[in-house]
């Protein structure tokens, strides 16, 4: 008690503080709000409650930092590589031609698959067996292209079902894919060190004689994220797909009746998602740490910012996104590191009391 006490009164005797606090939590809010809109497109269209969001934000990140390490790739290279392959990995394809020639080469696709696992396992089991690995998830990359991606398989199965069948089949995809990323990237973190010496800039930039202190991959990270953001928006306003997307969001039955295809909608909505989780995921990963069981914490605090702001609301999903930003950082500080992501889980139970007792109040009896 007495070190939070103390934490407390830092804040108040020198102010400096909460501006490095708050400088700090806006930019890594901004990573939260981009991942966070992603789950209200798929909340708000197909009505899928996707607790894998977080996983995919991994994804990215283990995406961008194979490539770096396997090929060289520059880590901001590694963004549209991950928007990319996060994109086809989630169904980018399905409806094209490769899917429904796939459609007739089940037995080849089972036995790619049976291939796959027995060379993941055998190189987990064989010391090192990093190429052996490499193989086997090129491998299921591929056998998961042809097969119109995880949306094919699992996510157009859940639409327009209940509740809990989306969340339970959400969560099956996010154990699968920790547990594939364990076994191919093993569990320590990783991270990648951004460098923007070659644009003529410092790696760091320090104010108010050196007490607050602003890396440069913080900086890319939130200009990266605001270009996708504005990118999506654009899309989604001028483009046949974005409207009718939105189309589809407002009334899918009408949707349909007007000619829209709401089955390449909702896989495209999917693809769109899973792609700017994987870009978030290739910032974060130069700006943060990531492991194979981080994507749990990337979930809830998705939840809570759409919960908070709720669907289709944009600003607001901008907004409760720098706000959860910012009360992690102030939480990390006061309580310590270690209590950061609880913030996260309180903001969430606070929320749902909240609607929950603003729902009864709205409540009206019918004459």
């Amino acid at each position: 008690m007495d070190q939070i006490m103390g934490n407390i009164d830092l804040l108040i005797q020198y102010p400096i503080v909460n501006i490095k606090i708050i400088l700090d939590g806006i930019m890594i809010g901004a990573l939260f709000a981009l991942a966070a809109y992603g789950l209200a497109l798929v909340w708000g269209v197909m009505n899928v409650k996707n607790l894998a969001q977080g996983d995919f934000v991994i994804g990215g990140g283990y995406v961008s930092w194979w490539l770096h390490n396997t090929i060289g790739l520059h880590p901001l290279l590694g963004v549209p590589a991950a928007f990319i392959v996060m994109s086809l990995l989630a169904g980018a394809l399905h409806g094209t031609a490769v899917h429904r020639a796939a459609r007739g080469q089940k037995p080849l696709m089972i036995g790619l698959a049976v291939l796959s696992i027995i060379a993941l396992f055998y190189g987990v089991y064989q010391g090192d067996g990093s190429a052996i690995k490499g193989y086997a998830g090129l491998v299921l990359f591929i056998l998961l292209i042809v097969n119109g991606g995880i949306y094919n398989l699992v996510i157009s199965r859940v639409i327009e079902r209940d509740l809990f069948t989306s969340l339970l089949a959400t969560f099956g995809l996010a154990i699968m894919g920790a547990q594939i990323m364990n076994l191919m990237f093993g569990s320590d973190t990783q991270n990648l060190v951004l460098d923007v010496s070659f644009l003529g800039l410092p790696n760091s930039f320090t104010f108010a004689d050196g007490l607050i202190d602003l890396p440069a991959a913080k900086i890319v990270g939130v200009i990266l994220a605001a270009i996708i953001a504005i990118g999506v928006i654009l899309f989604m306003k001028r483009s046949r797909m974005g409207q009718a997307i939105r189309a589809t969001a407002q009334d899918a039955r009408a949707a349909r009746v007007m000619g829209i295809d709401t089955e390449k909608v909702y896989a495209f909505t999917f693809s769109l998602n899973a792609a700017i989780c994987g870009a978030a995921g290739a910032i974060i990963v130069m700006v943060w740490l990531i492991q194979p069981f981080y994507g749990i914490t990337y979930s809830i605090r998705a939840f809570v910012i759409v919960t908070a702001a709720g669907l289709g609301n944009l600003p607001g999903v901008i907004a409760a996104g720098l706000g959860i930003g910012v009360a992690e950082q102030y939480g990390a500080h006061i309580f310590g590191i270690s209590y950061q992501q609880a913030i996260a889980v309180l903001l969430l139970l606070g929320i749902l009391v909240f609607r929950l007792v603003q729902q009864k109040r709205n409540r009206q009896v019918l004459q």
